[in-house]
């Protein structure tokens, strides 16, 4: 089992300090997953930083919840996201379905993506009303990596699991993120690795910046 002191000396002095100066008392666990969502749903646009190596080309990041047909988890939260670039919003190269629970073992809140079948017919998905944004069990079957996010301040610190997550973008074979989520903004460590160790894309000595343009 992954241990949130694990995770936490990953991040860095940096975002180790952020969790120590917590003082105030955390909200429940059931709240706390309510909270995430919100601040993930709406629509981003990728902040490009003044120093960096990151494209300039600004990309959009798109988040809805969702309804799933016959819950057996009546206290997760479902959401779709995709991202695009914002001169081609009709070709995302990122769709993902995001199951968001709370993880009592790690006092976290475990967001669990899956890649939906059949990506052509999500695309703009979050355009629908929410009462045509329902989903089965079936767009649940592939899942791609998990997130956990844990409470800090104003906001939520999340990693993936230290050993990464499987993936065959672009020549890699692993992923990491981590990622600050706040209100109205978003930064994330989005990496991605070969066979060899080498990272062949994503954030470097920058992080993805996003900022909300709307809910």
């Amino acid at each position: 089992m992954i241990t949130l002191l694990a995770l936490a000396c990953s991040w860095g002095t940096q975002y180790v300090s952020h969790a120590q100066t917590v003082k105030t008392p955390h909200p429940p666990l059931n709240q706390q997953v309510e909270e995430v969502a919100s601040l993930l749903e709406g629509k981003m646009r990728t902040v490009i930083p003044a120093k960096g190596n990151l494209p300039t080309t600004s990309v959009i990041m798109i988040t809805c919840r969702v309804r799933l047909q016959n819950p057996q988890k009546p206290d997760s939260i479902y959401l779709y996201q995709e991202q695009a670039l914002e001169e081609d919003l009709r070709k995302p190269y990122r769709q993902r379905l995001l199951e968001l629970s709370a993880d009592a073992a790690t006092q976290s809140i475990r967001s669990l993506a899956f890649k939906p079948n059949n990506l052509v017919a999500w695309v703009n998905f979050c355009d629908k009303p929410l009462a045509s944004r329902t989903i089965s069990d079936i767009d649940l079957q592939t899942q791609v990596c998990s997130l956990f996010l844990r409470r800090y301040r104003d906001g939520y610190i999340g990693v993936t699991p230290p050993t990464g997550c499987p993936t065959n973008v672009r020549g890699a074979v692993r992923s990491t993120n981590r990622v600050i989520l706040q209100k109205n903004k978003m930064q994330t460590w989005d990496r991605g690795y070969d066979a060899n160790g080498k990272q062949v894309w994503g954030a470097r000595e920058e992080s993805y910046q996003f900022e909300r343009i709307s809910n």
